[in-house]
């Protein structure tokens, strides 16, 4: 019985859709929850916002046991170096280079006739190769490329040594027939292919993806590219389902644990389908309910929390990494500390810096049959800055109304709140993180007043991060 390969382009796809804003837990989270069902690849979008996109690659290389890790680089050599750089700590990396092969897309996506984008192309995959043992070439367009063209292409690269190639029909519009014949047709011409992996990428343009994808690998092709949640790709709930119900009489399997398949599927649908309209501190989700946040630290050293700190996405001096650890012995010989109760103190202790914004006042408006509003005013130098928004709660509309006076929005990376004290009139401690350029800067904030918490500890969050850039 033939194995298929399953590669799931989640991840990828989610950061072409402008409309779903997804945080770095959640983005995490989706990885760890591919690789727990034994995906075989997880794909990644490509980096195009630097340090953060790095941070994430790096982030998930250390936490990924089962699958791989696969990254499309762009169409650069330095582009090659910076995607594996970035993802050369995974147990099992793979450069993916991307090309258009038909006529039309060569000429407005790469600016190049077809006989200098294959000289690119070679040198692209060369360069891969140097670098990294698994190296995949994704052909897009082929249905509307030469054929001529498309055959020296796929032959060029595997005499170079790429292994996995990867055949995309982006019109969408083949029957299963069609995508059948296209593969056997590709296997009858070019003998190269079956000394390498064969996949195919399918757009669900007419409905009919899935089933072409299940021809495909009839006809010869060893594994299919999937989406756990979204459209315009066989979705992975519809393919194992196929494999599952009919795969004794297709005489193929997958490694995919279907068992937990549907739980991971519902997760992924509340983090895409939860997302507001618009853009608020609260649209990217944050992190404070994830199972790491529990993690027990408490027997850590110097530095395995400096390493524990790295993870988490800050970058401390340093001087700062020494009195987070001073504080975390103090709290850790008392009782069990975790990674929340680090984030907080991190927020507390790290990073002190001057105040490049005070709080003057707020009044926040809310109620059950009131929208709620937030009128800030907040000081900078001898200027009062005044901020007044509406949200779907108190808290968001301060933050919104803070947004409002700086003129920047930040990814709201984690939100806790607890108390610190008993009884009617208990304090409560607040913790917010903010992400910007790929760091974390937290900040906190004690009150009486809940709102009033968390307002002081996103102030202190952005002061960080005005520090950071040279603003204070």
């Amino acid at each position: 019985m033939k194995k298929i390969s399953i590669s799931d382009i989640t991840l990828r796809k989610m950061a072409e859709n402008t409309k779903t804003i997804v945080s770095f837990n959640e983005k995490t989270l989706i990885a760890k929850e591919l690789d727990r069902l034994c995906v075989d690849v997880i794909e990644t979008a490509p980096i195009v916002n630097g340090k953060k996109d790095v941070l994430f690659l790096h982030t998930i290389s250390s936490l990924l046991k089962n699958s791989v890790l696969a990254c499309p680089a762009g169409l650069s050599i330095e582009s090659v170096e910076e995607t594996y750089d970035a993802i050369k700590s995974a147990a099992k990396p793979r450069i993916i280079i991307s090309v258009p092969v038909s006529t039309v897309q060569m000429e407005y996506v790469c600016k190049m006739k077809p006989a200098k984008l294959l000289e690119h192309l070679k040198a692209l995959t060369q360069k891969a190769l140097s670098l990294c043992e698994d190296v995949e070439i994704e052909f897009l367009d082929c249905t509307r490329a030469e054929w001529d063209f498309l055959k020296s292409a796929i032959k060029s690269v595997i005499s170079l040594g790429a292994n996995f190639i990867t055949v995309s029909d982006n019109s969408g519009d083949m029957l299963p027939s069609e995508t059948g014949d296209f593969v056997k047709k590709l296997y009858s011409e070019i003998d190269a292919l079956n000394k390498v992996s064969l996949s195919v990428l399918l757009d669900d343009k007419i409905s009919m993806a899935v089933a072409g994808a299940t021809e495909a690998i009839r006809s010869g092709a060893d594994g299919i590219k999937t989406i756990m949640a979204g459209e315009g790709t066989p979705m992975l709930g519809a393919v194992t389902k196929v494999i599952r119900e009919r795969g004794e009489t297709l005489q193929f399997k997958t490694e995919i644990n279907v068992t937990k398949l549907e739980n991971a599927i519902d997760k992924l649908k509340y983090i895409t389908e939860s997302k507001g309209a618009s853009v608020t501190p609260f649209d990217s989700g944050t992190g404070s309910e994830s199972a790491d946040s529990f993690e027990i630290v408490s027997e850590a050293s110097m530095g395995e929390i400096a390493n524990i700190i790295s993870r988490m996405g800050y970058e401390l001096s340093d001087d700062d990494i020494k009195n987070v650890y001073d504080v975390f012995v103090k709290a850790a010989s008392k009782k069990t500390v975790n990674k929340k109760e680090l984030d907080s103190i991190i927020a507390s202790v790290a990073m002190q810096v001057p105040s490049t914004y005070k709080l003057k006042s707020y009044v926040i408006n809310s109620g059950d049959i009131i929208t709620p509003t937030a009128n800030i005013e907040l000081v900078r130098g001898e200027q009062v800055l005044r901020g007044f928004c509406v949200g779907d709660g108190p808290v968001e509309a301060a933050f919104l109304a803070i947004e409002k006076i700086t003129g920047h929005h930040y990814e709201l990376d984690d939100f806790q709140i607890q108390s610190v004290t008993r009884g009617y009139e208990s304090m409560g401690s607040t913790l917010v993180k903010l992400r910007h350029n790929g760091k974390v800067f937290s900040g906190v904030g004690t009150s009486t007043d809940i709102v009033g918490a968390s307002i002081s500890a996103y102030i202190s969050a952005l002061n960080k991060i005005s520090y950071e850039e040279g603003l204070a």
